[in-house]
């Protein structure tokens, strides 16, 4: 399939655009500028790393794309699927206003880019399949996430639980709105509803080490609230089980099998780093810090990834103990 990824750069992005090259799928990734060699003027091609240079791209298997203006329906021309990961990260820092509206836009406005995009390419193609230029857009994969559940104590979540009304809330349900107008063009898509994602590269994994790395590690708050995670190498081997799947549609939360509480977390996190986990953060220092954000640290959610694993997705990590021993090893802290 030639895959076109917008995102596919950043921490989810660039492995899964690694994953889809080694599977023999063409790779897109659009990017407001390419990059380039060190010290040069070329950009960095995939031949530059060995792969397979696909045929549509227009800098090396990079596409440059600044939103939300559309694209070129001949720059998309031969586009069997989209994956859309863009997004301003929800943390660190405070919700200012200024903040949470940057959040909410680089989130709907690309993905109704994308849908504006792909509706504009399906009116170019020529009505004969025996005319070069390409078809359909077959599928949209589009990130959302678990914010769209709200706080739900113990209550175990699957992708049947309406959405809730607080703003993380608002923001996934404006963005898979979004996402949703392809199904007008008779194109399958797939909300991926990402947890707490887990590598040691980067995600929210090195901004809650740091204080564990001064033996001041702990929980937050109670420590009771759930925290659905979920290591890195799963959210990319269900976004690509779901882009080769056809029976794969609607909601699909990512988020391992067995989430825990936030002090499960913590002690799991400590162990695995050789750092004592006794300290704990209280809830009202989060919220002066964080204001809003230190709210929702404090109200977790037990989230469980019901539709990929009736569809037959195999986690590689399913227990939380297993998951950072694979990320840390023996390369303790």
């Amino acid at each position: 399939m030639n895959v076109l990824i917008s995102g596919g750069t950043g921490f989810i992005g660039a492995p899964l655009s690694r994953e889809l090259r080694g599977a023999g799928h063409n790779v897109i990734i659009t990017t407001r500028r390419p990059p380039f060699k060190k010290g040069g003027d070329t950009p960095l091609t995939p031949l530059d790393r060995g792969e397979k240079v696909p045929k549509h791209r227009d800098a090396g298997g990079f596409l440059t794309w600044h939103p939300p203006a559309l694209i070129p329906p001949d720059a998309i021309s031969n586009i069997d699927a989209v994956i859309n990961l863009a997004g301003e990260p929800i943390a660190p820092g405070r919700w200012t206003k200024r903040r949470k509206e940057l959040l909410m836009s680089s989130r709907v406005n690309v993905t109704q880019a994308l849908v504006e995009s792909m509706k504009q390419k399906e009116e170019h193609t020529p009505l004969s399949p025996l005319v070069r230029g390409g078809g359909r857009v077959k599928v949209l994969i589009s990130a959302s996430a678990i914010g769209y559940y709200g706080a739900h104590g113990d209550e175990f979540v699957t992708e049947d639980a309406p959405p809730a009304s607080d703003y993380l809330a608002e923001v996934c349900k404006a963005w898979e709105a979004a996402a949703l107008k392809a199904q007008e063009l008779g194109i399958r898509v797939v909300l991926i509803r990402i947890g707490a994602v887990l590598e040691s590269a980067g995600g929210a994994l090195p901004r809650i080490m740091m204080p564990f790395r001064f033996f001041l590690g702990g929980h937050m708050g109670s420590g009771r609230q759930g925290f659905s995670w979920i290591h890195r190498d799963d959210v990319v081997g269900i976004i690509k089980y779901a882009l080769e799947n056809a029976s794969m549609s609607g909601p699909v939360n990512a988020t391992a099998p067995h989430p825990v509480t936030n002090k499960e977390f913590c002690s799991a996190l400590g162990k695995a780093i050789n750092r004592p986990s006794w300290l704990h953060v209280p809830g009202f220092v989060l919220k002066l810090t964080l204001g809003e954000l230190g709210s929702v640290l404090l109200t977790g959610q037990r989230v469980l990834p019901g539709k990929a694993l009736k569809a037959g997705y195999k986690f590689k990590y399913t227990e939380i103990n297993e998951a950072l021993r694979a990320i840390f090893g023996e390369n303790k802290v």
